[in-house]
């Protein structure tokens, strides 16, 4: 028998994990934009990544201004974990 997890996350301070190493690259930023597009304001999306995305950081601040909250968590050789905070 297989059990099957619901997610039901009725709080606007949410946290959805999103690890963008197990994303080929050619399909990670538009992950990420769906990802984000998806949060509702006061969500989270945890973002965790071997390297600092240093130009997807401009294309977010770019797409959506003061609309998402960039926080990072970990930041160091090993990789980083970014929270994006929907407003």
């Amino acid at each position: 028998m297989t059990t099957i997890q619901v997610h039901n996350h009725t709080t606007a301070d949410a946290i959805y994990p999103f690890d963008a190493r197990g994303i080929a690259k050619r399909f990670r930023h538009a992950a990420i934009f769906g990802a984000l597009d998806a949060l509702r304001a006061g969500e989270t999306m945890r973002f965790v990544n071997d390297h600092d995305p240093l130009p997807l950081l401009e294309q977010l601040r770019a797409r959506y201004a003061d609309g998402v909250e960039i926080a990072y968590r970990q930041r160091d050789a090993g990789g980083v974990m970014i929270d994006f905070i929907k407003h």
